[in-house]
């Protein structure tokens, strides 16, 4: 199994952190994001790895060199211009033409998602399983009765009848006639595949995962992954 990691983000959000190296390079706990990726990855024997560079792509090339010292082997595929998502996922199809399918995923994910699960629910009649997490509201949860007092506080509780896209991926070599040379696989293909009834989500429960998109983001991190 092949997987590829979509790394080309810049990260406006999270500077002065995305002044001087892309965001899939933000430490947490003094390893970068791709670096607990690649080790989540080798803990589940997947060490053929495609990254998907852009933004100061150098610096990634340069830390993780062909994957030999992190026990890997790392293909890359430099966009010089964002192609989004699926422009990315397009311009790397000569290195995954020859895997039936593959996995991919966003590079900026913290997560211990079993990966495999993704892989057994691809079936012949499917383009892409996506895994999928109960949403996570932004702010505290009131509990009122009918008499309007309070009964409870919850900080941020998981909406379990709500689910989000992960950004991990399972995907048939047959994706590639759905993309083209700039899009996005969340908005132009995902909802195609969708209708055609060629995509499935696998629901993942009681795991760790977070999108790295603010700084709060980073703090949450290092206290989840640390442990």
């Amino acid at each position: 199994m092949k997987a590829l990691i979509l790394a080309g983000g810049m990260g406006k959000r999270l500077r002065p952190l995305t002044d001087d190296k892309p965001k899939p390079m933000i430490p947490i706990s003094n390893k970068p994001i791709l670096e607990w990726q690649i080790d989540w990855l080798k803990s589940h024997n997947i060490r053929d790895i495609v990254l998907c560079t852009g933004y100061m792509g150098d610096n990634i090339s340069e830390y993780f060199g062909n994957g030999e010292k992190f026990d890997v082997n790392i293909e890359y595929s430099k966009e010089e211009e964002p192609l989004g998502t699926g422009g990315a996922l397009m311009q790397s199809h000569s290195l995954l033409e020859s895997h039936s399918n593959f996995l991919v995923m966003n590079g900026d994910i913290m997560t211990d998602i079993d990966p495999i699960s993704l892989i057994q629910n691809l079936t012949d009649k499917l383009i892409g399983t996506i895994a999928v997490v109960a949403l996570r509201s932004p702010f505290g949860e009131i509990e009122i009765q009918e008499n309007g007092l309070i009964s409870s506080f919850t900080e941020k509780p998981i909406l379990n009848d709500h689910w989000i896209n992960a950004g991990i991926y399972c995907l048939s070599n047959n994706v590639f006639s759905y993309l083209s040379d700039v899009g996005s696989l969340e908005s132009d293909v995902f909802p195609i595949l969708a209708t055609e009834n060629k995509l499935s989500a696998i629901k993942q429960n009681d795991i760790k995962w977070r999108s790295i998109d603010s700084h709060k983001d980073i703090e949450e991190a290092q206290k989840e992954f640390s442990n």
